[in-house]
């Protein structure tokens, strides 16, 4: 027990003398022997902390007496006193103000009595005559000899308190924060995380505490990801902020989350590296609604593409396959569009019955990539019948799309066709479907057939709606093709039947002709061509164009080739024939047509032509070039008022005439004189069949796509007969 008059007046006590065969810390040397030492023990010893520099912990040693035996420069820092201003001083006379001084002999008392530590907030005696307020902890010390000691821990009150807010303050917004905290050590290990985090990942802290980032965040995609953002900071102490990523929680993996994420290097005062903090801030409502309004605007992108890529011919095929194209790979990952044959057979669709089967053709597929599923799809050109109980009948009967979003096994066989189309639906992992029907003016027209199998999405109502705007728009363009279509053929099957099928057998001419339709997608024209045997044997060779398409032109040509063939059992000359022509042409209306008539006499030997505002004939001689004649163009029919003249024209065995509409020349790209020479090209080999010199002229001077028809004859001169008797 201490003697407190001793502890007063700063009497006389054994102090233990310090081992001086260790380097004091600070001591040159001390740090490499501490690791040796320590590395020797299989210890790996660690830097230390900055937390008791930053709070400037001052320690005294006092004796049995209670004079100051030990003295911290940190204790300098705090009370005033130097070292040799304090060493073996009584602490209380030192340290204390009169009026605390009983106080502070008996907690000394209190301690070295055995009472137990003591530990509180206690104002002490600055150098400078002032007090401050200090946490003290202290504590009896024995030492080999028995001799008591006693030591004292202390630090500003003000500086600890203000530690202490921060800390609770941290902790606070840590465990309250709207945000997900964590914070991860050197190795990547989570030694922190707060209920928010626990919340978004979907996993409670004690699956993260001590666990890699790698196997806490398996769940997510991009775990690899996380992981080597974070090295990177680790390394480099540059901050990653709002860092976005996306994906599903261990909680919720139905669902895609999204969250902007932060990462920041923890280092202590003196610059070490503590590990890592990491910010998540759930986004996914915003993301959602971002997500939302780029998929609006790609629909409304679609939509006005729909408008430019739908409907810009008038062919019913190349309509369908532009919706197909259209939808793909944006909206499904196959399409196919099937037009209900009754539809184009001209009869009635189907009614709202749903006890009939539908029977399609099929226009289009397209794919976004190679599957099974396109081989389940029927062939374009195919027909195809579907039962009642089938999703696509249903649709096309209601008029209304069917949906189904998620497809299961019992789904696939109300889908596909048949069995073998069920089988690969199945295994090209159908997830879901979507049935538009095609409708135009009040009429379904057909179907329009969605399937997704790669796309995890489901369609939705908002699907719907966009399937059916491009099916509706899609569906007047296939009607209006539809209509030229019939119009087409109609107008074709007209114009073929007005047309001579075979060339007339005549004593002093071997013929061919061609009559070659313009492309699918153009209308019909007016051209035509004749070869009319006349009393006498002489023989009219004929080749006119009604300008304008269609059925009107293709009629306007048929009353044209009747005028024609009847004035020419006459034996008129073709100036005659053609103002006869012009009469007729101008009495029918608005109509306007160019003519070549020609009229041979082989008993001659000679040809006379005239021309109404037509193409000039090509004349053949063996042994020399083709060239085109020479001839007065004349006004075309219809004009009427201005007179026709012929030419004559010498024709020996062997040379050939050849007759043709402006559709074999001219073209949108190319002069018409350019066009011209490589017709006259073309038509140098006399020696060739007439069969063969029509098909090298169409083959060589026709183009796909080509917008009018042509019409073809030539002639060839036979030896001369010998006049009938």
């Amino acid at each position: 027990m201490a003697d407190t008059d001793a502890f007063e007046a700063g009497g006389s006590g054994a102090v233990a003398d310090a081992d001086t065969t260790r380097p004091a810390p600070d001591a040159p040397g001390a740090a490499a022997r501490t690791d040796e030492d320590a590395g020797a023990a299989g210890i790996r010893v660690s830097p230390p902390s900055g937390l008791l520099d930053v709070l400037n912990v001052a320690a005294i040693v006092l004796d049995a007496q209670g004079r100051i035996a030990l003295w911290s420069p940190q204790a300098e820092q705090l009370f005033g006193w130097t070292a040799g201003e304090a060493l073996g001083r009584p602490a209380a006379r030192l340290l204390a103000a009169p009026e605390h001084l009983d106080l502070v002999l008996e907690l000394f008392a209190r301690v070295m009595g055995g009472a137990g530590d003591w530990a509180g907030a206690f104002p002490v005696l600055h150098k400078d005559g002032t007090n401050h307020l200090v946490e003290f902890r202290n504590m009896r010390l024995l030492d080999e000899h028995g001799d008591l000691y006693a030591l004292g821990i202390a630090t500003d009150r003000a500086r600890l308190r203000h530690l202490e807010r921060d800390l609770a303050l941290c902790a606070r917004l840590v465990a309250q924060s709207p945000i997900g905290l964590a914070v991860l050590d050197t190795d990547l290990r989570y030694v922190l995380v707060n209920p928010m985090l626990e919340r978004i990942n979907g996993l409670p802290a004690a699956q993260h505490i001590g666990r890699h980032v790698g196997d806490a965040l398996s769940f997510l995609d991009d775990a690899g990801a996380v992981e080597s953002a974070m090295r990177q900071v680790l390394a480099t102490g540059t901050p990653l902020v709002e860092q976005f990523t996306a994906g599903s929680t261990h909680g919720d993996r139905h669902h895609e989350h999204a969250w902007s994420v932060s990462y920041y290097r923890l280092e202590d005062t003196g610059g070490r590296v503590l590990g890592l903090a990491t910010s998540i801030v759930d986004v996914t409502q915003s993301h959602l609604a971002a997500k939302e309004i780029a998929r609006s605007r790609r629909r409304l992108a679609q939509i006005a593409d729909a408008t430019v890529r739908i409907g810009t011919t008038l062919d019913l095929d190349q309509t369908a396959r532009e919706l197909a194209d259209v939808v793909v790979p944006e909206l499904a990952d196959i399409a196919a569009v099937d037009i209900l044959d009754s539809v184009l057979d001209g009869r009635p669709s189907l009614t709202s019955s749903a006890h009939e089967p539908a029977v399609f053709r099929a226009l289009a597929v397209a794919a976004a990539y190679p599957s099974e599923a396109v081989r389940a799809a029927d062939p374009p050109g195919d027909i195809a019948r579907y039962a009642a109980d089938r999703l696509v009948t249903r649709s096309v009967t209601t008029g209304h799309p069917v949906l189904v979003a998620h497809v299961h096994a019992r789904d696939i066989s109300r889908i596909a066709r048949d069995d073998d189309a069920a089988a690969l639906l199945a295994r090209a992992g159908l997830r879901s479907y979507l049935a538009v029907p095609l409708i135009a003016r009040g009429e379904v027209l057909g179907a329009l057939d969605l399937k997704r199998t790669r796309n995890p999405l489901p369609f939705d109502d908002d699907d719907i709606v966009l399937a059916g705007e491009l099916a509706a728009r899609a569906a007047v363009c296939i009607d209006n093709a539809r209509w030229y279509r019939n119009a087409h053929h109609t107008a074709l099957a007209l114009q073929r039947h007005l047309l001579p099928h075979h060339p007339p057998q005549t004593a002093g001419l071997e013929v061919a002709y061609r009559y070659q339709p313009a492309a699918a997608t153009s209308e019909i024209g007016g051209d035509w061509f004749d070869a009319i045997p006349q009393p006498g044997g002489t023989t009219a060779l004929v080749v006119g164009d009604v300008m304008g398409s269609g059925i009107n032109a293709a009629a306007s040509m048929g009353q044209l080739r009747t005028v024609t063939r009847t004035l020419a059992e006459l034996g008129l000359d073709p100036t005659q024939v053609l103002r006869q022509l012009d009469r007729t042409t101008a009495a029918l209306e608005e109509t306007i047509a160019t003519c070549v008539y020609a009229v041979y006499d082989p008993y001659r030997a000679e040809c006379r032509i005239s021309v109404a505002g037509h193409l000039p004939p090509v004349f053949i001689r063996p042994g020399e070039r083709p060239r085109l004649l020479e001839l007065p163009t004349g006004a075309p029919l219809g004009v009427g008022g201005i007179p026709f003249e012929a030419t004559t024209v010498s024709m020996r065995a062997q040379d050939q005439l050849v007759l043709y509409t402006d559709g074999l020349v001219e073209t949108r790209d190319q002069p018409i004189d350019q066009r011209l020479g490589l017709m006259l090209d073309l038509l140098t080999d006399t020696d060739l069949p007439l069969e063969e010199t029509c098909d090298l002229l169409l083959k060589s001077l026709r183009r796909p796509g080509d917008h009018d028809d042509v019409a073809l004859v030539i002639a060839r001169a036979k030896r001369r007969p010998t006049p009938a008797p």
